[in-house]
């Protein structure tokens, strides 16, 4: 009897948790406030460098994150995103610090509070800058990573990062992309595609001319494909 009623007990628990993780409050918006001019590299032009990330829930609250002194958004726009399937939504970010430039910074909501969740190394270099390409499942194993080129201006690697933790950890890369012109707005010049079940990274070569297509497999090892017919027809530019 002991025993049913303990299996009773832990079942009930269960419930309580899925029922409090799907009321969870939620993000559903997303954007940037208070330009400044304190780190000055503008490689999208003025005036995309800002203070404050500030959040939309569904709950109706406005959620701030104010950034130290020695730190900016280099970034046009949030993107919020889910790195694991029924995970809580979370904000994506170019953050860039006055001593060692750009980094991937994921934000969410931790007891009620909006809170770095995850980040990136840096470039390591000030006013050097990284262009994310998008989150997918490069590898189909049911986990997105976040792929970018850092350095877009000066010779762009392409590389996947994978969470672990708080840390978002460089899982492979390859030299030779870029996807910005530097003092550019237009961020969108590559792009994660799905292409007979799998995904491709769409990114254009350190000209900006041709594409490169780019599959991360097994091992930390890219392969590349011209695709040829089985490719839907680029963007371009």
């Amino acid at each position: 009897m002991m025993m049913v009623l303990r299996r009773m007990l832990a079942t009930v628990a269960m419930l309580l948790v899925v029922l409090a993780d799907a009321q969870a409050e939620a993000i559903v918006g997303a954007g940037y406030e208070m330009p400044v001019d304190r780190y000055a590299h503008f490689a999208l032009g003025r005036p995309h460098e800002y203070a404050r990330l500030v959040v939309a829930t569904d709950a109706g609250r406005r959620l701030v994150f104010q950034l130290p002194e020695d730190e900016v958004i280099e970034d046009l726009e949030p993107r919020i995103v889910r790195l694991d399937r029924g995970a809580a939504q979370e904000v994506l970010a170019i953050v860039s610090r006055r001593d060692s430039g750009s980094r991937l910074v994921l934000f969410r909501l931790i007891d009620g509070h909006l809170e770095t969740s995850a980040e990136s190394a840096a470039i390591g270099i000030p006013h050097r800058w990284m262009n994310p390409v998008g989150v997918a499942d490069l590898d189909a194993d049911g986990h997105a990573e976040i792929a970018a080129v850092t350095t877009p201006h000066l010779g762009g690697t392409l590389k996947v990062y994978r969470r672990l933790g708080s840390r978002l950890v460089e899982t492979a890369a390859l030299a030779g992309f870029s996807n910005h012109v530097y003092g550019s707005a237009e961020l969108g010049l590559a792009a994660p595609v799905s292409v007979a079940g799998r995904m491709l990274l769409v990114v254009p070569d350190t000209t900006r001319v041709s594409l490169r297509w780019a599959l991360r497999i097994a091992r930390a090892r890219w392969v590349e494909t011209s695709c040829a017919s089985r490719c839907p027809p680029g963007p371009t530019w």
